[in-house]
Parts: C-alpha cells; sequence; structure tokens
C-alpha cells in the first residue's frame, strides 16, 4: 500500500485548507485511515481518523469542530478539511493507514504517507 499526501500550504489564522491522501496498492475497506501531525520539537499526535468504507470518525479535542474527515472510497482517497486554522495547527500532516480498522494509536498503522507541511501564520 502506498499513500500520497497532498493539499498542504501557508495559509493565515482563520482560514482553511484541504489535504488529500490517496490510496493504492492492495488496500481494502475495513482498513482504517487516520491524519496525524508532528509539529517542530514535538511528538507526533492523533488528528482525526475514519474506516475508508465509511462509518464512526474521531476526531482529537483540540481540532473537534474545526476539522473534517471524510473519504471516497471508489477512489480509495481520505480527505481531511481543516477550517479556522490556527498558529498552533501548523505541523506536517501525514496519513496513514491500519489493517485492524480504526484507530486513534500511531503504532497501529501499517502504512505512512510522505506528510505534507501545514504552516499557519498569525
Amino acid at each position: 500500500v502506498q499513500l500520497q499526501a497532498s493539499g498542504g500550504g501557508l495559509v493565515q489564522a482563520g482560514g482553511s485548507l484541504r489535504l488529500s491522501c490517496a490510496a493504492s496498492g492492495r488496500i481494502f475497506s475495513n482498513y482504517g485511515m487516520g491524519w496525524f501531525r508532528q509539529a517542530p520539537g514535538k511528538e507526533r499526535e492523533f488528528v482525526t481518523a475514519i474506516r475508508l468504507g465509511g462509518g464512526r470518525t474521531y476526531y482529537a479535542d483540540s481540532v473537534k469542530g474545526r476539522f473534517t474527515i471524510s473519504r471516497d472510497n471508489p477512489k480509495n482517497t481520505v480527505y481531511l478539511q481543516m477550517n479556522s486554522l490556527k498558529p498552533e495547527d501548523t505541523a506536517v500532516y501525514y496519513c496513514a493507514a491500519a489493517i485492524l480498522g480504526v484507530t486513534t494509536r500511531d503504532d497501529e498503522y501499517d502504512y505512512w504517507g510522505q506528510g505534507t507541511q501545514v504552516t499557519v501564520s498569525s
């Protein structure tokens, strides 16, 4: 499985960005798809996750109400819509896929994309 993340960039506080994660290879609808982020000098943290085939979504408290994860199952693509961005959202964002299904733990993800930089200016 290969994951290709895109859509990052520089945005002012209060702005929006949409990230995409395109999966290729042998991936199944029961896989969990997650977004994580890592800011400079900080540990990687969970942002949000969804089952590729749909279902319940999970969000970190810090992004609830501002970020929305969605998926296009036929295209094997997951999206992260980020609204009302804050400077503290600045990080490299990674998408990941978990064979076991939806999980918030990064050590349970099997495949990782290359990351896309999101920078929010104040």
